[in-house]
C-alpha cells in the first residue's frame, strides 16, 4: 500500500466494485457501456473475481482518509517475446471521482503503476485513451507519455 497525506493506494476489494463502476460510468463514454443498477449485474463481480485471481493484473483503488474510494486503475503486466523477451505494463481504466478531479489523485495512481511496472521488470508502460478524451491526453502527456502508436479496436 502507498500512503499519501490524502489517500491510500491499495488493491481493490470486492466491496469496492460499485464505487469503481460508478467512476467508470461517470463520463459520456462510460454512460453508454456501464450498467449502474441496484444490485449491480453479476458480470461485474465475475470480472472482479477473474482479475483478482490473475497474478499479472492489479486492480487498485485510491481511498481517501475517510475510507471513500476516490480513484482507480488497472495495471496489467504483459510478458512477451518482443524486445528480447521483455514484459510491458498496460495501464487501463484510470478514473478519479468527479468531485475529486484536479487534486493529484490520478497522477499519484499513474505514478504508482509506473513504479510498480518498473519494479516488476517491465521495459515500458503503455496506455490507451479514447480519442475524444483530450483532457486525459494532455494529462498523460504532462506525465511524460508520448503518442507513439495508433490504437485500433474491434468490438463484439
Amino acid at each position: 500500500m502507498t500512503k499519501t497525506t490524502r489517500m491510500t493506494i491499495r488493491p481493490a476489494a470486492r466491496n469496492d466494485v460499485r464505487a469503481i463502476v460508478e467512476m467508470l460510468a461517470d463520463d459520456h463514454l462510460g454512460k453508454a457501456r456501464e450498467r449502474l443498477e441496484d444490485p449491480l449485474p453479476a458480470s461485474y463481480f465475475r470480472a472482479f473475481d477473474a482479475v483478482a485471481s490473475d497474478r499479472n493484473i492489479q486492480l487498485m483503488v485510491a481511498q481517501d482518509k475517510d475510507g471513500t474510494v476516490v480513484g482507480c486503475l488497472q495495471l496489467c503486466v504483459l510478458p512477451g517475446l518482443s524486445s528480447q523477451g521483455a514484459s510491458r505494463g498496460l495501464i487501463e481504466d484510470v478514473r478519479t471521482a468527479s468531485h475529486r478531479r484536479s487534486q493529484g489523485i490520478g497522477e499519484q495512481l499513474v505514478q504508482w503503476a509506473v513504479n510498480e511496472a518498473r519494479g516488476r521488470g517491465c521495459v515500458l508502460v503503455e496506455l490507451l485513451t479514447h480519442q475524444t478524451r483530450t483532457d486525459a491526453q494532455r494529462f498523460y502527456a504532462r506525465l511524460g507519455f508520448q503518442a507513439s502508436h495508433v490504437g485500433m479496436t474491434l468490438r463484439f
